[in-house]
């Protein structure tokens, strides 16, 4: 059973947590914190993160913290963000991409994306992207992308990535998951291919109690209980995205997940993948959007 116990100290490492201001997002960046890393809090409201740096302070941890304000629902803050960022540091350890939008009414990014689609992928593959050259300069890096197990019943209509023919708030949630962990499959293939020292893996979080489900009415939300059951506090559901971010034996190209219950609960293992997430043409696919899109290319 693996737990914060056993994540190794830190110190000295860098590491960036988006949506680090609440849920898994906030207990990931906190794991991190009491393991002496300094920690990137990167948030789209600066009151939600100050907010978060002074409950972690209040914490005792031994690391360090510092906040990173964007939004991942614009390509162009992204870019803007992370062009200062990369003249002003030199190190950059682990990439959390974990902030994530989950079932809202019909809405679209800046960049006129179905609102999770654009933030969960195409915003992560802006700021993982632009990121890289730092990532590929720090030796051992890892870049890991939070899916779900919605992935599960998830597929990609590219012709439908704006919303252009309809909206269905949990077939594009799911849609959105499944683009995570095709992404993250995709970046480690062309890591690999360029022989770069970085590890791209995924993780999914199982059922947690967040205000990710902020949007789901009483009925909708008694109903999922019903269906997946208890739900894990958020420390718990951290554990998998933790794992992959610094556990010696997690492999590149992997999924993590809890180990029981179909995934919904228990502690981090590998999972396997269905056979959705990996069709290498729907990531290829997936991946050349994506850089039409951001006019991003890496890991050149």
């Amino acid at each position: 059973m693996w737990t914060t116990e056993n994540i190794p100290n830190l110190t000295g490492k860098v590491a960036m947590v988006t949506g680090a201001n609440t849920g898994i997002g906030f207990e990931t960046a906190l794991a991190l914190y009491k393991a002496g890393a300094h920690v990137i809090l990167a948030c789209r409201s600066s009151a939600n993160a100050e907010q978060a740096v002074t409950r972690l302070q209040a914490t005792g941890g031994t690391g360090s913290l510092e906040t990173a304000l964007f939004d991942l629902g614009s390509i162009d803050s992204v870019k803007q963000f992370a062009a200062q960022f990369l003249k002003t540091h030199r190190q950059l350890d682990i990439l959390i991409n974990n902030a994530g939008v989950m079932i809202p009414p019909a809405s679209k990014t800046v960049d006129g994306f179905e609102l999770q689609f654009g933030v969960n992928v195409i915003g992560h593959f802006a700021l993982t992207g632009s990121l890289y050259p730092l990532l590929k300069a720090t030796p051992f890096s890892r870049v890991i992308t939070v899916s779900s197990g919605a992935y599960l019943r998830g597929s990609i209509d590219f012709d439908n990535l704006r919303s252009e023919v309809s909206y269905d708030a949990m077939r594009e949630y799911s849609q959105s998951k499944l683009g995570n962990l095709l992404f993250s499959l995709e970046l480690q293939r062309r890591i690999n291919a360029a022989k770069h020292n970085v590890l791209s893996i995924a993780a999914q979080p199982g059922a947690n109690k967040t205000d990710l489900a902020r949007h789901m009415t009483d009925e909708e939300y008694k109903a999922a209980i019903e269906r997946v059951g208890e739900l894990m506090e958020p420390w718990q559901g951290a554990l998998s995205q933790l794992y992959a971010a610094v556990d010696a034996r997690a492999l590149g190209g992997a999924l993590y997940g809890p180990d029981q219950d179909n995934g919904y609960r228990g502690f981090p293992s590998q999972s396997v993948i269905t056979a959705n997430g990996v069709d290498e043409a729907a990531a290829i696919k997936l991946w050349e959007l994506a850089e039409e899109v951001t006019g991003i290319s890496f890991p050149g």
